[in-house]
């Protein structure tokens, strides 16, 4: 059997009036998960348990069936799992960000752009070198990510701060979202710190120079220390590989047990090569029992606020990586393939929120029929079944429960 698992990130939302009252998920013209919907199993699932924030570390632990609340320790620790970073018991990862914050009328700084204008890696790179150069040592290391995301380790670090995922203050001030609490004091100096060193950095002068977003400000946030979870070979016997652009989720793939696959031109944004991600997917299965592909885009644009992109990255999901993958797994006979989002990414709010979600099941001896069912929030609802913990879902589906 081979079992695989797509999550596009951030695709369910809220209904939107600029489409007529419906979601995008709804809008959006996706024969192949409405196929999914008809021919298997719909439903909705809570991926944020009760307490939790509504971030993609937690919701994709849910889809990857670990429960947040016996696993969860923080965002930056996965993520330093994927850049091959060792932590120490004592050691505390931190995301960091760069981002764009500028000065309003009234004085007020404000989240401008959390992805500084989604600079390149390249470009990015520079500017953590120069971090690493000026704020390393004395317990502070810097790591280049992808883009806009990197990290932080404080080597017997403290933990208990309190600080804010600059996506959810995009064009909102800045004020009373600054780290607090435990080590807020020493955050808060490396981030005053930073200002003048990417000011003054040949990269944030030439994208200013050239009319595009510049970084302004490292952003501390999603700290914790190292988690500890068991493979999916040791809770299902399953060899398998991980497709995702972006750190977080390559890093849970690391902690699963799962070969990191990489795919070129897999940027983490809209641009992201949907039909190389399948392609590389139906390679991997060849050797593996299990994938998992991971596709940023719906989130991005989310996050946004951007209805038609949003609308697009969906029909892009379903074409080229649904499409190609229900095609090509008709040679991996028997299979079963599970799809599902993390959690919603509204247009309205440009950030996460903790709303149940759809997702649906099909397999290669699926029998359900259920003419005119579509892979909506609406159908899930209205027409699906309910599953209260997502992250029970995929040992039901490896089990042929669902």
């Amino acid at each position: 059997m081979k079992y695989v698992v797509v999550q596009p990130d951030g695709m369910s939302d809220r209904p939107i009036a600029e489409l007529g009252g419906a979601t995008p998920l709804e809008f959006a013209r996706t024969p192949n998960l409405d196929l999914i919907a008809a021919q298997g199993t719909l439903g909705l699932t809570v991926t944020i348990p009760p307490g939790f924030p509504p971030g993609s570390d937690v919701g994709t632990m849910s889809v990857l069936g670990y429960d947040p609340a016996v696993y969860h320790t923080g965002r930056s620790p996965i993520e330093a799992a994927s850049m091959g970073v060792e932590l120490g018991p004592r050691d505390v990862a931190f995301r960091l960000n760069l981002v764009t914050v500028e000065r309003d009328s009234e004085g007020r700084e404000i989240m401008v752009d959390f992805t500084s204008g989604h600079i390149s890696t390249e470009e990015s790179t520079q500017v953590i070198e120069a971090l690493r150069g000026e704020l390393g040592g004395n317990g502070f290391e810097f790591y280049a990510g992808v883009s806009y995301r990197h990290l932080m380790v404080w080597r017997d670090g403290e933990v208990g701060a309190e600080t804010t995922p600059p996506h959810d203050i995009t064009g909102k001030p800045t004020a009373g979202h600054l780290p607090k609490g435990e080590g807020a004091e020493v955050l808060n100096s490396l981030m005053e710190r930073s200002r003048r060193i990417i000011a003054s950095h040949p990269v944030a002068r030439a994208r200013r120079a050239s009319g595009k977003r510049a970084p302004t400000l490292m952003w501390l946030w999603g700290q914790g220390r190292r988690p500890r979870l068991p493979t999916l070979k040791e809770r299902f016997g399953l060899e398998g590989a991980v497709i995702a652009a972006v750190d977080l989720v390559k890093g849970l793939g690391v902690l699963g047990g799962l070969a990191v696959i990489d795919v070129p031109g897999a940027t983490g944004f809209t641009d992201t090569n949907y039909l190389g991600k399948a392609q590389y997917g139906l390679q991997a299965l060849a050797e593996k029992d299990f994938l998992f592909v991971h596709v940023e885009a719906p989130d991005e644009a989310g996050h946004q606020g951007d209805v038609k992109e949003k609308v697009r990255a969906i029909e892009e999901v379903d074409a080229k990586v649904l499409g190609t993958l229900l095609a090509g797994l008709e040679r991996y006979q028997p299979w079963r393939l599970l799809v599902m989002p993390d959690h919603p990414t509204p247009c309205a709010i440009k950030t996460h929120a903790d709303d149940p979600v759809p997702f649906g099941v099909l397999g290669s001896d699926s029998r359900g029929c259920a003419p005119g069912r579509r892979f909506s929030e609406r159908d899930a609802r209205e027409r699906g079944i309910m599953v209260p913990k997502a992250h029970e879902l995929l040992g039901l589906v490896v089990e042929g429960k669902i």
